[in-house]
């Protein structure tokens, strides 16, 4: 599954953008310094969010949306369209559109 694909069906299963996220992370505390371990617990807690899930939300809100363009313009399952995340809602993504 593509990195984009973990955030649109966190987006699908909670009705939260990753933009979303990222500023109840920053209501809470959470940022580029926070370590993985307490917004895990967080998104499972609040989201019943599994680990791989929640990986991809501590990528964003401790990272931001760049990505490694590793997978980027490949044919594998990881591929995704770009090295920038799309954070505002998976169905006003151009990408997409």
């Amino acid at each position: 599954m593509s990195f984009q694909a973990y955030l649109d069906n966190i987006e699908t299963k909670t009705g939260l953008t990753p933009r979303q996220f990222v500023e109840l992370a920053t209501e809470r505390g959470f940022g580029p310094d926070t370590k993985a371990t307490p917004i895990l617990e967080w998104l499972k807690s609040d989201y019943d969010l599994s680990r791989g899930y929640g990986m991809a939300l501590v990528h964003v809100i401790t990272k931001g949306p760049k990505i490694s363009a590793k997978h980027v313009g490949t044919d594998g399952v990881h591929a995704d369209d770009s090295d920038t995340l799309w954070l505002d809602g998976k169905d006003t993504n151009p990408a997409t559109a």
